[in-house]
C-alpha cells in the first residue's frame, strides 16, 4: 500500500495526539505521587519529563495541523517552515523543564529525604515507560516516510521518555534500599538527556530555517546532476540547489542542451529529468529546471 504525503501527515498527526493525552496523564500522575506519598525528585522529575514530551507532542501535533494549509498569496512555498518552528519551541519548553529538574535535583541532593512507599512509584514509573517506549518506536516504525524533523524529535523525545522512566525505576528501588543519594543522581541525569536531545534538535531545525544543505541533501544534488546527463539530448548539468523546507525538499537545476533544440523535445527532457529525480529521490517535491544553449563548437 502507498501512503500519500497527506496520509502520512494525518498518521503522524493522529500519534501526536495520542501521545500528548497518554504522556501529560503520566506526567500529572507521577508528580501527585511524587509530592504527596514517595516524596521523589527522580519520579517527580520524570513526571514533569513527561509532561513536557507530552507538550513536545502537543506542539507538533499544531504544526502538522499547519502542513495541510495549500500556498497562497503570503506563502508561496506553503507552511512547511511552521514544522521547524515547531521543532524549535518544543526544544524550548524542553530546556525549561530541565532547568527546573536540575534545581530539584540539586535541592534533594543537599538536603536528601528519606523515600516514602517506593514500590507505588516503581509500578507507575515501569508503567510509565513501558507507554513511552510503545509509542515513541510505533513513531519511527510506522512514520518514519513522514521525513518530518519535528516528527523525528517527537519520536526520539518519547523514546527518551521511557528510558527516563526506567532509570527512575531503578532510583526508586535503590533508595528503598538506603541509597537516597540515587534519586537526586538520577534527576540530574534525566535533565542531561533532555538537554542533549534538545540541543541536537535546535541544531537540526535551525539548519533548515536557514536553507542549510549538508547530509542527505548533499547527496541528493549528486544524484539529480548524474540522472540529469544521463537522459538523451542533455549535454552536461552545471548548477544543483536543493533546500529542505519541513519534510520535503525543492531544487534548482541547470542543464545544457544543443542551441538547435525544439521546444517539445527540450519539454521532454525536463519532464523525463523531473520524473526519473522524483522517483528516486521521494522527498523532492518540486525541481525547477533552467537551460542553457550549448554550442558544438565550445568544445
Amino acid at each position: 500500500m502507498v501512503l500519500t504525503k497527506e496520509s502520512v501527515v494525518h498518521r503522524t498527526e493522529t500519534v501526536a495526539l495520542v501521545t500528548t493525552v497518554s504522556l501529560v496523564s503520566l506526567g500529572v500522575l507521577q508528580i501527585i505521587l511524587g509530592e504527596t506519598i514517595s516524596r521523589s525528585v527522580s519520579l517527580i522529575a520524570n513526571g514533569f519529563d513527561c509532561i513536557g514530551d507530552g507538550f513536545v507532542s502537543a506542539i507538533v501535533w499544531g504544526g502538522l495541523r499547519f502542513l495541510k494549509k495549500p500556498a497562497d498569496q503570503r506563502f508561496h512555498f506553503g507552511y512547511y517552515k511552521l514544522e521547524n518552528l515547531a521543532s524549535i519551541a518544543a526544544t524550548i519548553v524542553m530546556f525549561l523543564l530541565a532547568g527546573y529538574i536540575i534545581f530539584r535535583s540539586y535541592t534533594q541532593l543537599v538536603t536528601p529525604q528519606q523515600i516514602q512507599l517506593p514500590f507505588i512509584g516503581v509500578v507507575v514509573a515501569f508503567i510509565a515507560g513501558l507507554i513511552a517506549i510503545g509509542l515513541g518506536v510505533y513513531k519511527i516504525i510506522k512514520c518514519k516516510t513522514a521525513g518530518m524533523s519535528s516528527v523525528r524529535l517527537d519520536a526520539v523525545n518519547t523514546i527518551k521518555d521511557g528510558t527516563t522512566s526506567f532509570l527512575t525505576v531503578v532510583a526508586l528501588i535503590l533508595s528503598s534500599f538506603g541509597f537516597t543519594i540515587a534519586d537526586s543522581i538520577i534527576g540530574f541525569i534525566i535533565a542531561g538527556l533532555i538537554v542533549t536531545i534538545g540541543f541536537a534538535a535546535i541544531k537540526e531545525a535551525g539548519y533548515m530555517l536557514v536553507d542549510a544543505c549538508d547530509g542527505d541533501c548533499l547527496m541528493y544534488g549528486i544524484l539529480i546532476k548524474t540522472y540529469a546527463e544521463r537522459v538523451n539530448g542533455v549535454q552536461s548539468a552545471q548548477v544543483v540547489r536543493l533546500r529542505r523546507t519541513g519534510p520535503v525538499i525543492q531544487g534548482e537545476l541547470e542543464i545544457m542542451v544543443l542551441g538547435e533544440m525544439t521546444v517539445s523535445e527540450l519539454n521532454r527532457v525536463q519532464l523525463e529529468i523531473i520524473k526519473i529525480s522524483t522517483e528516486k529521490i521521494s522527498e523532492l517535491e518540486h525541481l525547477t529546471i533552467t537551460v542553457v544553449p550549448f554550442e558544438k563548437e565550445e568544445r
